[in-house]
């Protein structure tokens, strides 16, 4: 397999791709200050056209990194604000009986949702039932809504952040692990450095407006997007993406023995799929042709983390899934060359 990208307009579009997203961290710095490794984050689930789960406690700004973020790639952007009483018509649309005023026919005329745009910011996914969960998940899987019977496309490129709060679980409905499978990368926001905060707490009190400049169209994220599938990728990277995954199931004989200690599910073969997508567009992000061993250990955290289920015994000794992930990719670099 070629070790870069044959066609020259790729090469060109992988060298404007890493000029371009400096541009995109730039603007992005205008209103957000530091989060870098989650912009990062969030620009590979993008070219990968993948969803994310998004975890923060509240105060971190990510309706407002989001919203900035989609304006910055010139994409149309809705927030959802998930609650008890929502329902899957109050996402996907809803069908109303209008009367012609001039011939006095009544017909039903389709309003849409806010599903219908480029990047959805589905707030607190966990507050609400799960057959309001169960459309949006629709959406992400198929990218296309049913109402009344008949399926509507939705318009590419099509991005899903989902918000879940993870210090106010009572009267929530968390997402089943079959579920939270379909995203690709579950992302945390943590608290920003005293200098960072200090910075944050300058910008937001004063009378300064940043003015964001458009960095790349919807066009430029779908044509992207397929740059993404045709990156090629040596068969040992494909390898070491696979062994890794499957060393998080208790029951491969290679599994180590604290995956087994602690283990009681491991990620499953969409989880191969995603390292390999999370590993060919941080390359490309980073002006490189082809992933290596090191992009597949860097997304390894996002893709994983929400995939494996620990059991009794990690709860019993404080043992996080961040952890687990962390010694495993640790273990694992030994064993690739860089």
């Amino acid at each position: 397999m070629p070790e870069i990208l044959p066609h020259e307009d790729d090469l060109k579009a992988v060298e404007a791709l890493r000029t371009a997203r400096e541009r995109i961290q730039e603007e992005i710095s205008k209103v957000i200050i530091g989060q870098h490794a989650v912009i990062e984050q969030l620009l590979t689930v993008l070219l990968s056209n993948g969803h994310g789960l998004l975890i923060g406690v509240p105060g971190l700004a990510k309706t407002l990194l989001i919203n900035t973020m989609a304006q910055t790639l010139d994409l149309r952007f809705s927030r959802i604000q998930f609650t008890p009483d929502l329902m899957p018509s109050d996402i996907t649309g809803t069908e109303i009986l209008e009367e012609d005023k001039t011939s006095g026919r009544r017909e039903f005329k389709f309003i849409r949702g806010p599903i219908f745009a480029h990047v959805v910011l589905a707030d607190e996914v966990n507050r609400t039932p799960p057959k309001t969960q169960a459309a949006l998940l629709q959406a992400m899987q198929e990218h296309q809504v049913t109402v009344a019977g008949e399926s509507m496309r939705l318009d590419e490129p099509f991005f899903v952040l989902a918000t879940q709060n993870p210090i106010e679980q009572e009267g929530t409905y968390p997402l089943p692990e079959a579920q939270l499978d379909r995203f690709m990368f579950s992302i945390y926001i943590d608290y920003p450095s005293r200098q960072e905060e200090i910075e944050i707490v300058k910008s937001t009190t004063s009378a300064r407006h940043a003015q964001l400049e458009h960095v790349v169209s919807g066009d430029d994220i779908v044509a992207l997007q397929r740059l993404v599938r045709r990156v090629p990728v040596t068969d040992h990277v494909v390898e070491y993406a696979v062994s890794l995954v499957r060393k998080t199931r208790p029951a491969e004989p290679d599994a180590p023995q604290f995956i087994r200690d602690w283990v009681s599910w491991g990620a499953g073969p969409r989880a191969s799929q995603y390292l390999i997508l999370g590993a060919k567009a941080r390359a490309i992000l980073n002006g490189a042709h082809t992933p290596t061993p090191e992009d597949v250990r860097a997304v390894a955290l996002p893709v994983l983390r929400h995939r494996i289920v620990p059991n009794f015994n990690a709860d019993a000794d404080a043992v996080t899934t961040q952890q687990i992930v962390d010694r495993l990719v640790q273990e694992m670099q030994t064993e690739s060359p860089r």
